[in-house]
């Protein structure tokens, strides 16, 4: 996997797949970092949340940091207290789930100031293709800038999480490497990782920038 810094922060539009991204990645950090924490600070979804891999996250000793309310029929944006812990404890490595558009970014504002003053962060875009409202390269960035915007820091990479669910192929993934490339060119951010599902990962391996296997999250409401 790309090196990472103390703080991992993944963006993505509603659909690409972002949280299942953000819990592999936090399971391939805990092989080598002693404390590691999910934040779940989407407030925009409710419906696909890493607290429903809570126990998952147990079993493996990493430390979830969400909402009282994820996962419950309650409709409140409200923030866990929690979160502080993100900029204030600095012997955590942690992953922060961040919410699918400017709104849900909005709540990344609230710790920017301290993150940036630590420096230690790799603020990520996680694209997918097969969304319809990034299916180029043109719309992506308009996201792009948009969540930078509201959340107050710029992004340093891109993660390439093209994907269609269950029924994506190889071939899907092979087929996305041309739109992650001009993102990145138009960016001038690198593509840090391809992630894929995990079956999928040996077929595309090789022609696709840093392929990240993925196991994918299980969606409680399916």
């Amino acid at each position: 996997m790309y090196p990472l810094k103390r703080l991992t922060i993944l963006c993505g539009h509603y659909g690409s797949g972002k949280t299942n991204v953000a819990v592999n990645v936090a399971t391939e950090l805990r092989k080598s970092c002693d404390t590691v924490a999910v934040a779940d600070l989407d407030i925009v979804n409710p419906y696909f949340r890493t607290k429903d891999s809570a126990a998952y996250f147990e079993q493996q000793g990493i430390r979830l940091i969400c909402s009282a309310y994820a996962n419950s029929n309650v409709d409140i944006p409200a923030l866990p207290q929690e979160m502080y812990a993100l900029t204030d404890d600095r012997s955590m490595t942690a992953v922060l789930d961040i919410g699918g558009d400017d709104r849900g970014a909005l709540v990344l504002g609230r710790l920017a100031p301290k993150i940036l003053a630590e420096g230690d962060y790799e603020m990520l875009m996680v694209i997918n293709r097969y969304r319809p409202l990034t299916r180029d390269a043109a719309s992506t960035l308009e996201v792009m800038a948009e969540i930078e915007f509201a959340g107050g820091i710029r992004f340093t990479g891109l993660v390439n999480n093209s994907n269609l669910g269950e029924l994506t192929t190889a071939e899907d993934v092979l087929a996305s490497r041309e739109y992650a490339e001009e993102i990145s060119r138009l960016s001038g951010l690198p593509v840090v990782m391809t992630s894929v599902r995990a079956d999928l990962a040996p077929a595309v391996e090789g022609m696709m920038p840093r392929v990240f296997p993925l196991t994918l999250q299980k969606n409680k409401f399916l």
